[in-house]
């Protein structure tokens, strides 16, 4: 009876009138409304409840009741897949003791005895004592006899347990020279049970793959929880041909309720070839529900762990200023074969260096090539040289950024790698926009402490936790305007995946993509905004989750 009635409430039936409500549309024209018509799945008139009134007759009606209605949130930069199917593995997120850790790994473990690997994520990096990395006696303690691997929130350091590494064959003599490292114990050579970056494969490789039932059971669990949080569009931030299919299957079976793009992922040996095979599918997947247009770029690390390229070496680490994935010819050269195909890039880009290569390698390639309009991007920009926030309005690059990796408690880890000074550039939200970058938001799920669009608002808006308290040495000259950050989650983000003609506002003729939330944040005080419930979500003109 449950699929049943759920079944129900999704059924594309009468036209839908929103009315006496306070509704923002992210449109420049007319900012504000009071009622949405919608006709199919289409915006068919916003204006006041007299001037669609005389349209809405026969239409189901919605009292918002004043309620703050706005376009559906569009998280831009997440992996959809893989936070999916992180909804039923170990979640460390919020636990920041190791005991406190130890316990929940051990209590998941008993609860799921039939599973040959355990998995999971979420711990953060201050939570080990004396700021070390975390090790594989820590694991050993809550799980010794089956493999555990565990990646930290932001995905980019693995935390692994020593029947792990022994099942891998990872030892004293094993050598990695890829993009990342097997850490250490520098006086014995020992794996610690930290692995970096590129590292984590020699383990992660062993994991049994999910098969595609399971895929699939896991991505309907991740669109309810997307509906339940008001996201009604995702841009995935790397992809395969085989994930594609997995989007295709649910939306040729009506289940796909958050329009999905996707960027493939291109690695710094990859050839033209595979260019071109990716701006071919554009032709397969261009509807408003998949879309493929983009490809993926991953130019170095994260902070932490001292695998982000920075200009100059890290403050606590003087031995290394990090490296990049990709010298600045792969890149430049790559940049260019895209620009020709007319493939947008979405280049993560953490550390300062990382930020000008890639600031540079689109220049280079737009003067080659004379591409105009490519809407390239930089993901996160966790740090920048005050000399390049000009440059992403002067070659039109979006600068595609994540608030909520602001918010963890464990940004003065983040902090002390790189110093007071580098600091007061981290996250420079405002410091961008002022500079004439186009801001676009989201939350890198599951490489994040919370996928939901209202934390990341919250992060933006106030530059402080949940609980009040900001992070030692934060900025709060960083702060952006609750417009700014709804336009970033809202229209921006369309703009950023070239569907701003499409959806991100409300305006007749746009797709038919709200929520209805439930406080204002036009009228709350802004640290209660992270206290905000979406009530109502619509999507393709159906009501598809109702609080």
């Amino acid at each position: 009876m449950r699929y049943l009635l759920l079944l129900a409430c999704c059924v594309n039936a009468d036209d839908l009138w929103l009315r006496n409500g306070h509704v923002w549309t992210a449109d420049a024209q007319r900012p504000w409304v009071e009622s949405v018509l919608i006709r199919g799945n289409t915006i068919a008139a916003a204006g006041n409840d007299r001037e669609i009134a005389r349209q809405a007759k026969g239409a189901r009606v919605i009292d918002l009741k004043g309620r703050l209605a706005m376009p559906g949130f569009n998280d831009a930069h997440l992996h959809f897949l893989n936070g999916s199917l992180g909804l039923s593995q170990i979640d460390l997120n919020g636990i920041c003791t190791l005991e406190a850790m130890q316990k929940e790994i051990a209590a998941f473990a008993a609860k799921h005895p039939d599973e040959q690997w355990l998995q999971g994520r979420g711990w953060e990096y201050l939570c080990f004592p004396q700021g070390r990395l975390p090790a594989k006696a820590d694991l050993d303690k809550a799980v010794k006899e089956r493999p555990v691997f565990l990646a930290a929130y932001d995905g980019h350091t693995a935390w692994v347990n020593s029947k792990a590494l022994e099942l891998a064959g990872v030892d004293k003599d094993s050598k990695f020279a890829g993009f990342g490292e097997i850490v250490r114990d520098p006086r014995t050579g020992e794996p610690t049970g930290a692995l970096k970056e590129g590292a984590m494969g020699l383990v992660r490789r062993l994991i049994p793959e999910p098969d595609r039932a399971q895929k699939i059971k896991a991505l309907e669990t991740g669109l309810r929880l997307a509906a339940s949080l008001g996201i009604t569009s995702a841009q995935n931030a790397n992809g395969t041909l085989d994930e594609l299919e997995l989007y295709e299957d649910l939306q040729s079976r009506g289940k796909l309720t958050v329009r999905t793009s996707v960027a493939m992922s291109v690695g710094p040996m990859d050839s033209e070839a595979t260019l071109v095979d990716y701006a071919n599918l554009r032709r397969k997947y261009s509807s408003p529900l998949l879309r493929v247009g983009a490809i993926k770029i991953m130019m170095d690390g994260v902070i932490e762990s001292y695998t982000a390229a920075m200009l100059e070496p890290y403050t606590n680490n003087k031995a290394t200023s990090g490296k990049a994935a990709w010298t600045p010819e792969q890149f430049a050269r790559t940049a260019a074969i895209a620009d020709r195909l007319g493939l947008q890039i979405y280049t993560h880009a953490i550390g300062d260096r990382a930020v000008r290569m890639a600031l540079d390698g689109y220049e280079a390639a737009q003067k080659a090539t004379g591409a105009v309009d490519a809407r390239h991007r930089i993901e996160h920009i966790e740090t920048i040289h005050p000399a390049d926030l000009t440059r992403f309005a002067a070659l039109g690059v979006l600068p595609s950024m994540q608030p909520i990796h602001a918010d963890p408690s464990g940004i003065e880890v983040w902090s002390a790698c790189i110093g007071p000074e580098r600091t007061r550039m981290g996250f420079a939200w405002r410091s961008i926009e002022k500079a004439g970058g186009r801001l676009v938001f989201s939350s890198d799920w599951p490489a994040s402490i919370s996928v939901n669009p209202i934390r990341g608002i919250h992060s933006a808006v106030n530059r402080r936790t949940i609980t009040g308290l900001p992070p030692q040495g934060w900025i709060p000259e960083e702060r952006v305007s609750l417009e700014t950050a709804l336009r970033a989650y809202t229209i921006n983000a369309a703009f950023g995946a070239r569907e701003e003609n499409r959806k991100g506002a409300i305006r007749a003729g746009l797709l038919a993509d709200l929520v209805v939330l439930s406080q204002d944040l036009f009228k709350i005080p802004a640290m209660d905004i992270h206290k905000t419930a979406v009530d109502i979500t619509i999507f393709d003109g159906r009501v598809i989750h109702q609080r």
